[in-house]
């Protein structure tokens, strides 16, 4: 049996999967500060015989808390002489142009603990000046002085060659085996110096949190009898053993939501639909990535609390390209102080939660909003909704402000709630040369299959995939992910003059690294399946496109390929592009897979009846036509064959999906509900 756990802000998750194919979920409240606590919990409700669990995979929001609330350990950072204030300086592209108030982020790690050491190697990475041990042994002492708890390294050019970093790191280690130490070259190997130093703090910031946090779970899976192999979810989209994930947790910093995408496009491939739209709504965000020929689209230029009007900090890390919003179940609708509604980011998270928990919310939230529309149902809560507190908070908070009925001021909720939606599907499809009418959707989360339904008729998509445990979605992603690990290296070359010789050495020596990596943890050789990337661009640019390569060596022909291949991924991005121009490398990027064996789903028995059997009718308010009489199903009453014609609610304990007048939905041989827009003629 594969047990996998998910973190959210609101809920815990937990899906198992038998080798029969056999499937079940729970879901319990997250237990913040205590993470581990909602893991157990979630695991004891479950009722799982946990001594048969063969493999444990866990994504947690811990890192990303942490870093957002600012509740690091105290940090100090060790720098080139004359280097001490790149967190400062940041980078001059201010992303809200004309505001002559704008504040750049303040660096996470003040100036009096940003300390520097002589020592210098050039851009090839060569030594000019060796480190002076004498002033780093002084830096040492001044950090114990001041009680520092971890300790950030990042020279100028260790991407190329790391020696100084190693030195810095072996003395600091002997005077001082206690502090927690990242050097830059352990997390990143790619040039820019602000990201790479900033990433390196980031780490350390959150480092000794990390290791707290996941040796508590450990022990307590231990006092429960869980003795199977044990692995985190990492934001690339793959997975990692709990002693990496200590040493290098910055790249758990989406570690949940990132499983939901992966998952997403391992459906895909089963229902075959490679090119896909993943939409996450849980009780905190939500959040969509775009999924293109069966491939999630992972980058290192990923900023965590960038906005349009915020730069945010950059994380040199790979990251599902994942846009998030704070628009969850439990987001609050407020009226800001100029008189207009919004919806978010804050969030009544799973305490005190919506109003419609009865656990002392006096914020209306989306969760609130659809209770009132009649697009969720009172039955389906855990605990006992009351409708009337519901619908006086709703005409406290915002009808009567706007001088609105107690159901259109909700309606105005999840109208703006479905506008930010939107936006962010724009983000990673339209606004990047892809037409949303070419994907399917997969929408998950609590909140997903309910607002899903909408953003596709906006969006013109043409199919809506809603899949089994859609709710715990994102914990079914683990289950089905391989070992993990990404190597990226700063190799500037002109194509027009490569040396092909040289080049394949490369890729070499990234494929020791990884197959060392990886045998160190007891993998096996024979289960590492690589990929290759290359980050590109025209010479004279700043910016890259990141190239998919054949897995063979380069050679003439293959170098062709790649160059033309480039030529057509540029005018995707940027709308053009330069074919007499020359091309340089700037990355290369290797994916080390270990696969893993895992489950295969398994097909459901056909219905004797394409008719679904009618849970009962209610009214549901709909944005064009008002109160509807609408049909009610029990998700649990329905089997692959059975039809649904809009408008509908189809329901179960943890999620409910809406089907517009429009919209028609069959099930699958597998339980997922496809839901098609435009009437029976796709059926």
């Amino acid at each position: 049996m594969r047990v996998a756990t998910d973190v959210g802000g609101t809920f815990t998750d937990l899906v198992y999967m038998k080798g029969n194919g056999e499937i079940g979920f729970s879901k319990s409240s997250t237990t913040p500060p205590r993470f581990e606590e909602g893991v157990l919990n979630v695991l004891n409700e479950s009722r799982l015989a946990l001594e048969e669990i063969e493999t444990f995979i866990h994504g947690t929001t811990v890192i990303i808390n942490a870093l957002t609330e600012r509740k690091g350990v105290k940090t100090g950072l060790i720098t080139t002489k004359g280097f001490r204030d790149v967190l400062e300086i940041a980078r001059g592209n201010r992303p809200d142009l004309f505001n002559v108030r704008y504040q750049k982020p303040a660096p996470i790690v003040p100036r009096y603990l940003r300390k520097e050491v002589e020592e210098r190697l050039n851009h090839k990475g060569e030594v000019i000046t060796p480190i002076n041990k004498e002033q780093l042994k002084k830096i040492i002492m001044e950090f114990k002085k001041e009680e520092v708890k971890a300790v950030a390294i990042a020279f100028l050019h260790s991407y190329r060659n790391p020696v100084h970093e190693k030195e810095a790191a072996e003395m600091i280690k002997e005077i001082w085996p206690e502090v927690s130490i990242t050097a830059s070259y352990e997390l990143t190997k790619e040039w820019r110096e602000y990201e790479r130093t900033n990433t390196a703090v980031m780490n350390s910031f959150v480092k000794p949190i990390a290791s707290s946090y996941i040796n508590r779970l450990e022990e307590k899976l231990a006092d429960k009898k869980v003795t199977s192999k044990k692995y985190i979810m990492q934001s690339n989209g793959g997975t990692t053993t709990f002693s990496l994930a200590k040493e290098a947790p910055i790249n758990m910093v989406e570690s949940g939501p990132v499983a939901g995408v992966f998952g997403s496009a391992i459906l895909g491939k089963i229902i075959g639909e490679e090119n896909l739209i993943a939409f996450d709504v849980g009780g905190t965000t939500a959040k969509c990535s775009l999924i293109e020929n069966g491939n999630v689209k992972v980058s290192t230029d990923y900023h965590i609390e960038k906005t349009d009007r915020w730069a945010g900090y950059p994380l040199k890390v790979p990251v599902v390209d994942i846009v998030e919003i704070g628009n969850g179940g439990g987001s609050i609708a407020w009226v800001d102080p100029v008189g207009s509604l919004r919806v978010g980011p804050h969030s009544a998270g799973s305490v005190p939660g919506p109003v419609a928990y009865g656990q002392g919310g006096e914020e209306p939230t989306i969760t609130d909003a659809n209770l009132i529309t009649g697009r969720l149902s009172a039955k389906n809560f855990s605990y006992p909704v009351d409708l009337q507190r519901v619908r006086e908070v709703m005409e406290e908070k915002v009808a009567r402000h706007f001088d609105l009925q107690v159901e259109e001021a909700a309606l105005g909720i999840i109208r703006l709630a479905n506008s930010n939606m939107l936006n962010a599907l724009k983000l990673i499809s339209v606004r990047k040369g892809y037409d949303p009418r070419d994907f399917a959707m997969v929408a998950f989360g609590g909140g997903g299959p309910l607002h899903a339904t909408f953003l596709a008729k906006e969006l013109g998509i043409r199919k809506v995939v809603v899949p089994v445990a859609s709710a715990v979605f994102s914990a079914w992603g683990m289950l089905m992910t391989d070992l993990r690990q990404d190597f990226v290296k700063t190799y500037v070359e002109r194509l027009d003059h490569i040396n092909l010789n040289e080049m394949n050495k490369e890729w070499e020596l990234l494929e020791e690294q990884a197959i060392k990596q990886y045998t160190q943890e007891g993998m096996n050789e024979a289960s590492i399946v690589f990929s290759k990337y290359a980050d590109m661009r025209y010479v004279g640019q700043e910016h890259t496109v990141k190239v998919p390569l054949p897995a063979i060596e380069w050679s003439p022909e293959t170098l062709q390929q790649i160059i033309t291949s480039f030529h057509e991924l540029h005018e995707k991005s940027y709308t053009f592009q330069l074919p007499e121009a020359q091309v340089e490398v700037v990355n290369l990027h290797l994916i080390a897979f270990s696969q893993v064996e895992k489950p295969k789903m398994k097909e459901m028995k056909q219905a004797a009846d394409t008719q679904a059997p009618l849970k009962e009718r209610r009214k549901v308010y709909y944005e064009e036509t008002g109160w509807m009489e609408t049909n009610i199903y029990d998700r649990n009453d329905l089997a692959p064959g059975m039809r649904i014609s809009g408008p509908a609610v189809i329901e179960d304990l943890m999620s409910s999906i809406l089907l517009y007048p429009s919209q028609d939905l069959e099930i699958d041989s597998y339980g997922n509900l496809v839901i098609y827009n435009g009437g029976a003629e796709h059926v």
